[in-house]
This record gives C-alpha cells, sequence and structure tokens, in this order.
C-alpha cells in the first residue's frame, strides 16, 4: 500500500528529510511545498517528488512533515488546520525548535497525531541523529510508518518531550561546533605546514574515528583521552593548552546558550 508524504516547507532540514524518505525502498509518494517553488522545484530535481501545495498536502498525504520556522509554524498550520480537520487517519510531523506538542496541538484546535522530532543535518549523509516524541494519538501503525521511512537517516531515537530541548541542544546544534572544531585542528595543522586538504582529510576522519571508538567501546571518554596521553608526551601538552583556553568550559557554555535559545523560541 502506498504512503503519501508531504513536506511543507524544503529548506535545508525538510529537504534533507525528504531525501531521505524519498530513498527508503518502500512504496511511496513525496510532495514538496515551499513559499519558494523554485526551491521546492530544485529539491524535486535532485530527490525526486512532485512540486505541491499545501492544500493538496494536507488533503491527500497520509504523513505530513512541518518544516517551518518556529516563527511561523502557527500561521502556517492556520493555514491547513480546516482542511486537517476533515481527516483521521493524517500524521503531523513538525521540526520547529522548541515549540511542544501541546501548543502545536492548540495550533490545530484538533486531536491530531503528532510526532516531534529534533534532527540535525547529517541525516543528509545517513549518519543523523533524530530525537523523537509522540502524543497519545499516534498509532503503532503511524509510528511503524514513520520509522521504517526514516530509517536510513541514521539513529533515530524516542526520548521524553522535557528533555528533547536539552538533547537538540547538542544534536541539532552541536554539528555546527564540531566543525569548527575540524576547521580549527585543520587550520592548527596548516600552520605548521601541511597542505589544507590533508589537514582537512586528518582532522574530520580523526573526529569520526574517535566518535566511533565512543560509541563501540565501553570506556568513558575520558578514559580513552588519558590513554592518549603518554606522560611528557606531545598530546598532554596539546591538552593542556586547551585547558588553558577553557575549551571545555566554552563547550559547555555553547551548549547551554543554545538550549536557552531554543527555549525562547518555542515561547514565539
Amino acid at each position: 500500500m502506498k504512503t503519501v508524504f508531504g513536506f511543507i516547507g524544503c529548506g535545508n532540514m525538510g529537504g534533507a528529510i525528504a531525501k531521505v524518505v524519498n530513498s527508503c525502498n518502500e512504496e511511496k509518494e513525496v510532495l514538496l511545498s515551499d513559499l519558494s517553488i523554485n526551491k521546492a522545484t530544485e529539491l524535486k530535481n535532485e530527490i525526486g517528488g512532485s512540486v505541491s501545495s499545501n492544500k493538496e498536502i494536507s488533503q491527500k498525504a497520509d504523513v505530513i512533515f512541518l518544516g517551518v520556522k518556529p516563527q511561523v509554524l502557527k500561521d502556517t498550520i492556520s493555514s491547513i488546520r480546516d482542511l486537517i480537520k476533515e481527516r483521521e487517519d493524517v500524521l503531523i510531523v513538525s521540526m520547529a525548535a522548541g515549540v511542544q506538542i501541546k501548543k502545536i496541538e492548540e495550533y490545530f484546535a484538533s486531536e491530531v497525531a503528532v510526532i516531534r522530532i529534533m534532527p540535525n543535518t547529517p541525516v543528509s549523509v545517513g549518519e543523523g541523529m533524530v530525537l523523537y516524541t509522540c502524543n497519545s494519538k499516534v498509532t503503532k501503525s503511524q509510528l511503524d510508518t514513520f520509522l521504517t521511512f526514516m530509517k536510513l537517516s541514521g539513529k533515530l531515537d524516542e526520548i521524553s518531550e522535557n528533555y528533547i530541548d536539552a538533547a537538540s541542544a547538542i544534536s541539532g546544534c552541536g554539528p555546527a561546533f564540531v566543525y569548527m572544531f575540524i576547521e580549527a585542528l585543520a587550520d592548527g595543522a596548516v600552520s605548521c605546514g601541511l597542505p589544507r586538504d590533508k589537514a582537512l582529510l586528518y582532522a574530520s576522519q580523526t573526529l569520526v574515528g574517535s566518535a566511533t571508538l565512543v560509541q563501540k567501546s565501553d570506556r568513558h571518554p575520558e578514559e580513552l583521552k588519558d590513554a592518549v596521553c603518554s606522560p611528557g608526551g606531545s598530546t598532554i601538552v596539546g591538552v593542556k593548552a586547551l585547558e588553558n583556553g577553557q575549551m571545555r568550559g566554552s563547550v559547555i557554555n555553547a551548549v547551554c546558550e543554545s538550549f536557552n535559545r531554543t527555549k525562547e523560541l518555542g515561547k514565539n
């Protein structure tokens, strides 16, 4: 049986998830809608699917992904809620940062099945982290469909909604922090004379390998760090330099600031 997916909002994140869904080896139809017809058309040309409208998606889609900014989510829902009220089997998937399910339900002014997700940009290469939480209206069949079509995105983890904003400060905002660290590692190597392309390759692969080791070993990151630091060696001197630069405190502050901003966005 064919599942119809509608994407309202085809920006970076909405487009990445549309690509994941359309890549799933299951029978489906993908409808794309955006304020910019050109953006929807470009996405269609890249991943497939059909350019559509919010109205058509609201009438036809079994699963509707809302990929709009938190600031415009209310207006977007207001424009489609009368059509959604006429349907009992539609699943709404929201990725608006900070906007709780209860507020989404209020915007629809009717009982509707909602999954709130917080994905990150690495879903575009199948290595994403997707946090999700459901309201009580989501059926087992709807959840199974969601998980099946999102399986190529990377790791999916169900989490209580009261934790999702803090978690997304790591997984959602964290890639930007990681990219900065990769660039900084590469810049350091370039300043030591290494060609830029080699520096970026070695820096990025070092993070990939280190992250994989954390996930696959039973050892705490501190223990893994200590294992690299020989007494009086090169690594411990570098660790000292990072501590002098308050790297640990800066990273903690970055996560906390992102968390606080996410909470603010949810109040709009």
